[in-house]
């Protein structure tokens, strides 16, 4: 689960193998789901001998399931003992599935439940991977959207995440349609860079969550190295390079980010931008004491965006009752 279509092209061509191959191993484990090599019957026993030896089949463990209302939350135990959570949320256009991508988090944002435990490790390709399939195994339907907004930032795991978007677009891996795709980064500049160079169709998502380096510099340590103004100018380029809209994610903080002269700051910021906002009511933690925005304030600050011509959203919530909802995944099962 770990190789790409041409990771693997390229273990069979050191083998002497022909490269349709990879094709017929792909489809035994993404298409048939069947996890044991010897059962691969049109593959020869010379190469099932070598994919024994050079592989392995051990699968990420299903822990626990958490069910609300259009939401279950999977805690997962990684092989060497570690923990992580997806979540699958049902959408009128299909069934989503948030997964993680690092075992902890570095960003440090202080509003966030994930970043609470810093960063034990990335989450190598197969273990980002086998949350989808476990899932899909669980629930016995077919997973159509995917986003990467789980514990971690994605771009601080770069590779093995381009590497799973590789797996699970192709068409005969998981098949998810590269516009079904998410990728969310608190604002990694040199891997936005990066990934737009890639003439992809996956969706960008920006958690920018303020309208100014002053109050971003407070709650995302992140802006104290790439600062507001050098993300922006990055989304932009992003933008023109691409062709793509990009969400902005904005979490909604009493007093601290949701005042009518942030919401003109925010429209002045966008202005003229092809992105639209993402406004996300706060699911508050025990642990952290920042607020939720009263409904009041939140309307008034859509209201204040839509007056500019923004487009803008508020977020459909999802598992707050089982701490399955933005910014609540944590690493551990306590």
């Amino acid at each position: 689960m770990n190789y790409t279509p041409k990771m693997l092209k390229d273990y069979l061509a050191n083998l002497g193998e022909k490269s349709f191959k990879q094709t017929q191993i792909y489809e035994w484990l993404y298409q048939k789901k069947v996890y044991d090599f010897d059962k691969f019957s049109n593959v020869s026993k010379t190469l099932q001998e070598h994919l024994k030896q050079d592989f392995n089949l051990d699968f990420i463990k299903i822990e626990q399931v958490l069910e609300g209302p259009l939401v279950k939350k999977f805690l997962f135990r990684l092989l060497d003992g570690e923990k992580i959570e997806a979540v699958l949320m049902e959408h009128d256009y299909g069934l989503s599935v948030c997964v993680s991508s690092q075992v902890g988090c570095n960003m440090g944002c202080r509003f966030c439940e994930s970043g609470r435990l810093k960063k034990v490790r990335n989450l190598e390709t197969y273990e980002i991977v086998e949350q989808i399939i476990l899932i899909e195994e669980y629930i016995k339907m077919r997973i159509s959207h995917v986003v990467v907004m789980g514990i971690g930032e994605p771009f601080d795991n770069y590779n093995n995440i381009i590497n799973f978007v590789t797996i699970i677009n192709d068409a005969k891996g998981l098949a998810i349609g590269s516009r079904h795709i998410t990728i969310s980064t608190c604002g990694l500049v040199p891997k936005i860079k990066e990934f737009m160079t890639l003439d992809w169709q996956v969706n960008l998502a920006i958690s920018l969550h303020a309208p100014t380096n002053e109050i971003r510099n407070k709650i995302m340590p992140v802006n104290q190295v790439y600062s507001l103004d050098i993300l922006i100018d990055t989304i932009k380029e992003y933008i023109a390079k691409t062709n793509r809209r990009v969400t902005i994610e904005y979490v909604m903080l009493n007093m601290v980010n949701d005042k009518e002269e942030d919401a003109e700051a925010l429209a002045k910021l966008l202005k003229g931008m092809n992105v639209y906002v993402n406004l996300i009511p706060y699911n508050e933690t025990a642990h952290i004491e920042f607020k939720r925005s009263s409904k009041e304030r939140i309307d008034k600050f859509f209201n204040i965006l839509k007056k500019h011509k923004i487009n803008v959203t508020i977020r459909k919530e999802f598992g707050g009752n089982i701490k399955a909802a933005c910014g609540q995944l944590r690493s551990e099962s306590d």
